[in-house]
């Protein structure tokens, strides 16, 4: 089952606000995809998610890397942020990374994961941001699975 809304973002705080917003809800096991054109604020709502769950460290986006944690901070809660644009929708490269286990116990944002990470768990959250000519933003939020009744924040 899934359910659809749609979340006007102005500014970029306001991206950051929502997913700040998003982050205080979020548990350990919660999966969450985000998606949208390169400049579309993938990152920056990272960085709010991160705020939310009130990790330690820097968010910045993990292109080279592919996959970074950040450590539990305020809330309990690690964050594992992974990019998967380089791994070209690769599933055995995505498996190699190991995300069905940190799953268990932390918070996992994936940019550029739909049509590959989604299939991890059948509860998530698939969030796709697209730049308007003004160059704010909307975000459409699908929700998934227990997603369905859950608030987002």
């Amino acid at each position: 089952m899934t359910n659809t809304e749609t979340v006007a973002l102005p500014t970029p705080q306001d991206t950051h606000a929502f997913g700040q917003a998003l982050g205080g809800v979020l548990r350990p096991g919660d999966l969450v995809l985000l998606a949208g054109p390169l400049g579309a604020g993938k990152t920056a709502l990272a960085q709010g998610i991160g705020a939310g769950l009130g990790v330690g460290g820097r968010v910045s986006s993990p292109t080279f890397i592919i996959a970074r944690e950040h450590k539990a901070g305020s809330r309990g809660i690690p964050m594992v942020h992974v990019d998967a644009y380089r791994l070209g929708g690769s599933l055995d490269e995505l498996d190699d990374l190991d995300l069905d286990t940190e799953l268990v116990s932390s918070a996992v944002v994936v940019e550029w994961g739909e049509g590959s990470a989604d299939r991890l768990s059948g509860d998530h959250l698939l969030i796709r941001l697209d730049r308007q000519v003004d160059d704010s933003r909307v975000a459409t939020v699908e929700r998934y699975g227990a997603w369905v009744d859950r608030p987002i924040s």
